[in-house]
């Protein structure tokens, strides 16, 4: 006897299928509770999709520099915060109820060498469907994504003194261990590139920065999960004790050209004196005396911001005014703003 197929047919059957996957679904009968894991086909058919679907997207959409060793303090601070508590860190085990997920969070030490820097920027930038993973807190900051791959990668090497030797435990500093794991306990940073010099800020200023990461109207995962845990009363207590320390307010000095800019600003560019804002008294950061490479660093992330062309219809103005800085002014700009000088610095090139 000879079934004959016709196109009725197939779709009658795949029809059927369909519904019937549906009866199914609606009977509740299919066990969703995380105890009781995965068939292991379908654990090896999720992670083979995962790490193919991980492969071809970090190869057209991650950056050909992935990974950046400057910042490994602040990585650190945020992986201790946001991260170790499913993956465990170097001589922390994780959260056994985390470890209850399907699938659990693996071990990085062990993990991370199965990935490139491309393919871990692009786990840690959008995380992982169905699984606990998330996506970075905001989408705008790879320059953090960047630091966290470093991070990662030193992991599998990274002994346990290295590690709270990373995140500050090795000195909290007192009343503010939330903060100085960063910014270390006297406002300084700890020496990190990545992180700014809080002492002798305005103290209104770093009150509305906390104010801001909290909300999401400053754009910073990092700072987003501290400040989001912070109360008011915390806020206030961090922004002035910060701001009673020595650090900032140094003179500027070094580049003549740089000079220019600070204190003149340069019009045939549309660029305006950076005193007119950052100075004491007004209501933008104080730059005197801050570290060149976070004021560097800050400048090159703003000028990627292409989505912000115009300062008259945005409030950020930075994006616009730093994409009209030339690249070769950024460095001897920030280490002008920052009291340094430099020899090579002093040359006769006209902005």
């Amino acid at each position: 006897m000879t079934i004959r197929i016709t196109w009725f047919r197939a779709i009658a059957t795949l029809v059927g299928l369909a519904l019937a996957g549906l009866l199914f679904a609606w009977s509740g009968v299919f066990n969703l509770a995380a105890s009781s894991g995965h068939w292991p086909i379908t654990d090896w058919f999720l992670h083979w999709t995962m790490r193919n679907s991980v492969r071809t997207h970090a190869a057209f959409t991650a950056p050909d520099d992935p990974a950046d060793a400057t910042g490994l303090v602040s990585a650190a601070g945020h992986f201790a915060n946001a991260c170790s508590v499913c993956h465990g860190a170097p001589g922390v085990k994780p959260a056994p109820v985390m470890q209850a997920a399907t699938p659990p969070a693996p071990d990085l030490a062990v993990n991370a060498k199965e990935w490139s820097d491309k393919q871990l920027f692009w786990i840690v930038q959008h995380g992982v469907k169905y699984t606990g993973m998330p996506a970075w807190a905001v989408q705008d900051r790879p320059d953090e994504v960047r630091r966290m791959v470093a991070f990662v990668r030193r992991l599998p090497g990274m002994t346990p003194a290295q590690y709270r030797t990373l995140v500050g435990e090795a000195n909290p500093g007192a009343n503010l261990a939330t903060c100085a794991g960063c910014h270390g306990a006297d406002g300084r940073g700890r020496g990190a590139p990545d992180i700014p010099i809080l002492g002798g800020q305005d103290p209104a200023y770093l009150l509305a920065a906390l104010r801001g990461y909290a909300s999401g109207t400053r754009s910073s995962a990092v700072m987003q999960q501290v400040a989001q845990r912070m109360a008011p009363a915390d806020m206030e207590r961090a922004a002035r004790r910060y701001a009673a320390m020595p650090g900032l307010g140094a003179a500027p000095a070094g580049d003549a050209a740089a000079a220019r800019i600070v204190t003149q600003g340069l019009r045939r560019l549309q660029i305006p004196a950076c005193a007119s804002c950052h100075a004491a008294g007004k209501p933008y950061p104080v730059l005197a005396g801050q570290r060149p490479t976070y004021i560097a660093g800050r400048l090159r992330h703003w000028r990627g911001e292409e989505t912000v062309v115009d300062a008259r219809k945005s409030h950020a103005t930075m994006p616009v005014i730093a994409r009209r800085i030339p690249e070769a002014m950024i460095d001897p700009l920030a280490r002008y703003l920052a009291g340094q000088t430099r020899a090579d610095d002093n040359h006769s090139q006209q902005y």
